[in-house]
């Protein structure tokens, strides 16, 4: 059936995966039960100068703590420094060297209290990346440091491994980094939980990465699709196996086009299957989870699917347009017609909203939706500026509602939120680099968003998703009571 391909990460085989979180330094794996999401390890960390003293000096340096140090990258930490004198101005700085080798920073300038001590999660931040009070500020407004090169995205490639961010702590807040910092700690921030299964798929012509929770199951299952920029994307996946869920992070878009729509719809099908038939999986309950154009494929394959019957869809940056009868890269072509339409704002960043709009307003282009029978939760920016989500989500509720079907939709709305919602505290990327499937030339697209409303939306809404997939993935309607 699965001619199980249990290949997972460097050795690929027989929860290798959890060995790959242990060369992390992660030294046991959390069981989880069967039907539970895994809870991930929590591993303090304190780091503090060499302290040295004398009959002369009784100066004790900063202490910095950071809790956890190692931990998923949709949990929360604090970060605390102790040991300062009363009201100094210090700088709490991130740091990260990207998979490509790119460093990318975020920071914040803090006054200790009257008993010298600073915390992030307690106090304000007066300037810096990141204003007031933010928990979180050290992650989610990182940005690549001054001088490199432009339209650069963060993202994991190899889930393996943590992102290992160092969070330093200098004196003053001009020029900090020009000096050597008081004291350092260095995080892990994981995607992969101990005991997660990585295992790579290439049969019967689909190509992915299945991500199975630790314990022996049987979990709800997810089909998970990214965009239009293509390639196999992983991490969200890894993300979701930690959270419970076996995900197939599958590979669609740059195997190029299919010979038929018929075909196509068939690759997604198999896929889907794949999921089912697992011996890990219920095979009663298996979803979708689409970003862009992840979502358009979502709700086709909820709509037009007769071979299956998916639980629910998760829908990021809604896009329900779909010319009958066309394969993927046809509707690449049908856009093209508008390519007039396409702008570039002051930047030079190119914005594809005007084009996309003009095709989703004629009707007959857009999937009917109201044929749809599963839960679906579609989620938008307000800001979108490389697709007219907002106007997407609205004709989708108008026509549920017609088929009498409102009640299986969920919408979250987010005021300055980009196209781009990823799981909580990444950075925001309003524009990065993009190879355009119409022209093929790269250019730095604009997705939109603000940096804090983004990061906002990020984190309600992977809070609300985790509860919809709960909800519809792991629980049973319970009887209803009859007068």
């Amino acid at each position: 059936m699965f001619a199980l391909l249990s290949r997972c990460c460097a050795g690929r085989a027989r929860g290798e995966a959890a060995s790959c979180a242990l060369r992390g330094g992660i030294s046991r794996i959390t069981p989880v039960h069967s039907g539970a999401p895994p809870a991930p390890l929590r591993t303090p960390a304190v780091s503090q100068v060499g302290r040295r003293s004398s009959v002369m000096s009784q100066v004790v340096p900063p202490i910095l703590s950071v809790l956890p140090t190692r931990a998923l990258v949709d949990e929360t930490f604090q970060v605390q420094v102790e040991n300062l004198p009363p009201g100094s101005p210090v700088t709490l700085h991130s740091l990260h060297l990207s998979e490509d080798q790119h460093y990318w920073e975020a920071y914040g300038y803090y006054f200790s209290n009257y008993q010298g001590t600073v915390s992030v999660s307690d106090d304000l931040s007066f300037g810096g990346t990141y204003t007031g009070k933010e928990p979180m500020g050290l992650l989610w407004s990182m940005r690549p440091v001054p001088g490199s090169r432009k339209g650069l995205r963060l993202r994991k490639m190899n889930v393996c491994t943590p992102m290992l961010i160092n969070i330093l702590v200098y004196s003053g807040h001009e020029g900090f980094r020009d000096q050597a910092p008081l004291v350092s700690v260095v995080t892990e921030r994981w995607y992969m939980a101990p005991g997660v299964q990585r295992i790579e798929i290439r049969e019967k012509g689909v190509q992915g990465t299945l991500f199975i929770p630790p314990g022996p199951g049987p979990f709800p299952g997810l089909l998970d699709m990214w965009g239009g920029g293509g390639g196999l994307v992983e991490y969200r996946s890894a993300l979701l196996a930690s959270r419970g869920y076996a995900a197939l992070a599958l590979n669609y878009f740059s195997a190029g086009e299919r010979q038929s729509a018929e075909l196509e719809l068939k690759y997604f099908e198999t896929a889907f299957n794949l999921i089912k038939d697992h011996p890990q999986v219920m095979p009663d309950r298996v979803g979708l989870f689409g970003l862009s154009l992840g979502s358009l494929v979502s709700m086709y394959l909820a709509a037009e699917s007769t071979a299956i019957e998916p639980r629910c869809c998760v829908c990021i940056s809604a896009n329900h347009t779909y010319p009958h009868g066309l394969t993927i890269s046809g509707v690449y072509r049908e856009l093209s017609k508008n390519f007039h339409l396409v702008r570039v704002d002051e930047n030079n960043h190119v914005i594809w909203r005007d084009m996309a709009l003009a095709v989703m307003s004629d009707p007959s282009n857009n999937l009917n939706v109201g044929k749809i029978n599963c839960p679906v939760m579609v989620v938008n920016g307000s800001d979108d500026q490389n697709w007219p989500s907002v106007e997407s989500a609205e004709d989708i509720a108008v026509r549920m509602r017609a088929a009498g079907k409102d009640h299986l939709l969920t919408r979250l709305e987010y005021p300055d939120a980009g196209h781009l919602i990823e799981p909580p505290f990444s950075p925001h990327f309003r524009a990065t680099n993009f190879i355009e499937s119409i022209t093929k030339e790269k250019v730095i697209m604009l997705w939109g968003g603000q940096s804090k409303p983004h990061a906002d939306a990020q984190e309600d809404s992977w809070r609300k998703i985790q509860s919809f997939l709960q909800l519809h993935m792991y629980s049973s309607p319970g009887p209803r009571a009859k007068l």
